[in-house]
C-alpha cells in the first residue's frame, strides 16, 4: 500500500547528514538524490536498502514542518490516471499530473495532489508500460 513518505525539511543538507548517520544504524543510506533541476523545485534523498529508496527528506516550495508526502502503491498506469481524477473530484489540488518521472527510473510513472489538509500525496507505478495490467 504505502510505497515511500517524505518529510520537508529547513536545512536539507543538515537533514541529510543526520538521516545518514542515524538510519546507518540499521543498515540504510541514500539510494538517490534528486536536484531542483530534476525535479522542477525539489531536492531531496531517498533512503533504504540498496536499489529502494523508501524513506525521503528534502525541501522545496513547501513550509518545514507542514504535511507530509505520501506514495501509494498502484499496480498500473491506468490506476495512476484513477487515482489523480478521483483526487481532483474530490477536491484535492493538482500537483503533477499523470506521466513519467525518469529522474526516479525509466518505468517511473506518478501522479501528484495536494490533499484537504496539504498533504502531497501520489499513486506511483513501477511497472514498464508493455507490463501494465
Amino acid at each position: 500500500m504505502i510505497d515511500h513518505l517524505g518529510i520537508e525539511v529547513a536545512d536539507y543538507a543538515r537533514s541529510r547528514a543526520f538521516y545518514e548517520r542515524v538510519l546507518a544504524t540499521l543498515g540504510y543510506g541514500v539510494v538517490i538524490e534528486v536536484t531542483r533541476d530534476m525535479t522542477g523545485g525539489y531536492e531531496g534523498c531517498g533512503f533504504g536498502p540498496p536499489g529502494r529508496p523508501h524513506f525521503w527528506v528534502g525541501k522545496g516550495d513547501g513550509e518545514p514542518g507542514r504535511g507530509a508526502h505520501i506514495a501509494f502503491t498502484a499496480g498500473s498506469r491506468a490506476q495512476v490516471d484513477a487515482f489523480h481524477a478521483a483526487a481532483l473530484a474530490a477536491g484535492a489540488l493538482d500537483n503533477g499530473a499523470p506521466g513519467l518521472r525518469p529522474h526516479y527510473h525509466p518505468h517511473y510513472y506518478g501522479a501528484f495532489a495536494i490533499d484537504p489538509d496539504g498533504h502531497n500525496i501520489e499513486a506511483v507505478c513501477h511497472l514498464p508500460a508493455d507490463t501494465d495490467a
